[in-house]
């Protein structure tokens, strides 16, 4: 399998996107809303987890890609392949947690963080392939 490492977390994620999919819909038939987020925090949290997820995780998988088909140490791939998939995990479950006003929940930001650096250090990866 080309880019093994990349394609087991592309299929990671994906399902990971199903499963909050799935959640989202379900909150909208218990709703009866098809539209918008009915000033439900339950619905809010469901569909931001899955559009969060959905707007993060393709630029993730290209430069992913990117730096293992350029031959990067692949326990170093799997690494940040990982945090990835656990930050989003992470971000997922926190968005469902309450917390204080003006305060998001610590796995919330953990995934945060998580994805953050992940981004951060692949596009450091890429740049500096790039540059010799």
């Amino acid at each position: 399998m080309p880019l093994p490492i990349t394609s087991i977390t592309a299929a990671l994620l994906a399902l990971l996107l199903l499963a909050l999919a799935i959640q989202t819909v379900r909150k909208r038939l218990a709703l009866n809303a098809a539209f918008g987020d009915a000033e439900d925090p339950g619905l809010i949290a469901a569909s931001r987890s899955h559009g969060n997820l959905a707007e993060h995780a393709p630029i993730v998988l290209i430069m992913l890609a990117l730096v293992e088909n350029a031959g990067a140490n692949g326990g170093l791939l799997t690494a940040i392949a990982a945090m990835f998939v656990i930050g989003r995990i992470a971000h997922a479950v926190g968005l469902h947690q309450p917390s204080a006003p003006g305060k998001a929940p610590l796995l919330r930001q953990i995934g945060v963080i998580a994805t953050w650096l992940v981004m951060l250090g692949l596009a450091v990866l890429i740049l500096l392939g790039a540059a010799t």
